[in-house]
């Protein structure tokens, strides 16, 4: 299982750095129409509850001033990079695996906030952030995986069991993870859905 992780992770990386990247800037070109022209309306409008446009105009899109999309160009640059590199057998060292689990952990805890506000304060959710917040998951959970697998993260020895737990069921915690955000838009928006019915 190490050395399927291993020979996966780089390609999981990639794919994950290439639609970041096409969605942050698909975001980007739509916030700078958005700031020329107020009246503008981006293509990923899809309906009053999925709209990217209702997202951009609120202070949840910037962190200390800059628009979060600017930041997802850069991380997903990063991350397509290092994709790259390990795909092109690059040995990576311990500190540099610590350094991808602390900007992916971020990068997950900012998604889950983002996801609370656009969810339980905005009330709309933006397609393309959506997609983001999907790619980030899997990012920084077999990000995690892999570092537990090698040893990179200390592990109490009294969290034995829960350390193999994690690593057996890496899967199934996925999915459960997935379908939680799933049922929470589900439920909180059936007031929407339910007319479509």
């Amino acid at each position: 299982m190490k050395l399927s992780l291993t020979k996966a992770l780089p390609y999981l990386l990639v794919a994950a750095g290439i639609m970041g990247m096409v969605a942050s800037f698909a975001l980007t070109y739509d916030k700078i129409h958005v700031l020329q022209d107020p009246n503008y309306s981006p293509g990923c409008n899809i309906n009053p509850i999925l709209s990217c446009g209702s997202v951009m105009k609120t202070e949840q899109a910037s962190l200390l001033g800059v628009p979060n999309t600017i930041f997802g160009l850069i991380a997903f640059t990063a991350l397509l990079t290092f994709g790259f590199l390990l795909a092109s057998g690059a040995v990576v060292k311990r500190r540099i695996w610590l350094m991808a689990q602390l900007l992916s952990t971020i990068g997950v805890i900012f998604m889950q906030y983002l996801f609370f506000q656009g969810v339980f304060r905005i009330h709309a959710i933006c397609p393309w952030c959506f997609t983001v917040w999907m790619i980030t998951i899997p990012v920084f959970w077999y990000i995690t995986q892999y570092n537990l697998r090698q040893g990179n993260l200390a592990f109490p020895a009294r969290l034995k069991r829960l350390r193999s737990f994690i690593l057996q069921h890496h899967a199934d915690i996925l999915i459960f993870w997935y379908l939680c955000i799933f049922a929470i838009i589900i439920q909180h928006f059936w007031y929407y859905w339910s007319t479509l019915l």
